[in-house]
């Protein structure tokens, strides 16, 4: 996860995330840099829009408590349904 962190933070900085970066960040935080996961991400990230990628991941996020807050409102409803079906019942 070290390397990704790393790989984000240079992005955010404006830093081209490359090999000599990211191992110096990774070192920076006092971890023993692994040199084949650090070519392996920098090879993984060749030709991906960080930013573009990170937008769909917000995107994607957000979606899933939208959901939720319609589930909880479909649940109340139900209740408030059940509960005047209830009442009508005691009174004719």
């Amino acid at each position: 996860m070290e390397y990704i962190y790393g790989a984000l933070l240079l992005h955010k900085l404006g830093q081209p995330v490359n090999e000599a970066h990211l191992k110096k960040v990774v070192a920076a935080t006092g971890v023993e840099v692994d040199e084949a996961k650090v070519k392996v991400l920098i090879a993984s990230l060749n030709g991906i829009d960080i930013d573009a990628e990170l937008a769909n991941a917000s995107a994607i996020a957000a979606a899933p408590v939208a959901t939720q807050t319609e589930k909880k409102e479909v649940k109340k409803e139900e209740k408030e349904t059940e509960s005047a079906a209830g009442l009508s019942s005691l009174f004719g």
